[in-house]
């Protein structure tokens, strides 16, 4: 009992089952490749129907554009409002129809996209101008406070010893200063006074020792001349 039940539940829905025809299949391999679609101006509108709200917003533009002879608005500018919905709000929408009726007037829903899509662009190429703007001026500012800073320079009399690392700069200069200061430091010692008073004190003791070797010579000479003269005084008396 149990077997043919389900063989006459599965016989059932066998038969409720439509098998898709040739142009169903058609209109799906169409709907998968829709990125490639282009000039539509010989396809039924009932099909069209079918495979066009599956576009994006480019690619529905692309198939308007390549479409020669044929105007598409009849299909496509309901599609043209769900965009301008999605795109810009319900609120928005809303109030583009009011004003249309307030005027009496009626404009595709392709124009009203692109028109809306345009001030939206230029007021946000407005926003991003003022925001340059204001990035150059704060750049700016920031550039004039560093210039000011580093065009200050400190008093000589408050320079540290080593102070000083503009262009004019020398290290050489430094360097000198610092064996000038070691030099003077080190003729102030009194290690230096004292090996200058010893070396003073050796020379004058040098000098008064020559001094006294020249007197003693002068005078062994002089008495050997005497006692050369002296001799023959003596022969004579």
């Amino acid at each position: 009992m149990y077997v043919e039940k389900r063989s006459r539940n599965i016989a059932d829905k066998s038969k409720t089952r439509k098998t898709p025809s040739l142009v169903d299949l058609c209109v799906r391999t169409v709907i998968d490749n829709v990125r490639y679609l282009g000039d539509v101006g010989e396809t039924d509108s009932h099909l069209l129907e079918r495979i066009l709200p599956h576009c994006t917003v480019d690619q529905l533009l692309h198939v308007e554009t390549s479409t020669k002879g044929r105007d598409l608005s009849s299909v496509t500018d309901k599609l043209w409002k769900n965009f301008y919905e999605l795109q810009f709000g319900r609120e928005s929408m809303k109030i583009v129809i009011e004003r249309m009726k307030l005027k009496k007037v009626s404009f595709r829903w392709r124009q009203l996209y692109e028109a809306k899509l345009k001030d939206v662009q230029e007021a946000e190429n407005k926003a991003i101008d003022r925001l340059k703007q204001l990035y150059k001026k704060e750049d700016a500012r920031k550039q004039s406070r560093q210039v000011q800073l580093c065009t200050k320079v400190p008093p000589s009399s408050k320079r540290s010893f080593f102070a000083g690392s503009g262009p004019g700069y020398n290290m050489s200069n430094v360097k000198s200063n610092i064996m000038k200061k070691a030099k003077i430091d080190l003729m102030k010692s009194q290690e230096v006074k004292n090996l200058a008073a010893m070396k003073k004190k050796a020379v004058q003791s040098h000098h008064s020792g020559t001094t006294i070797t020249k007197s003693s010579g002068f005078c062994g000479k002089n008495s050997a001349s005497t006692s050369k003269h002296s001799k023959p005084l003596e022969r004579r008396f």
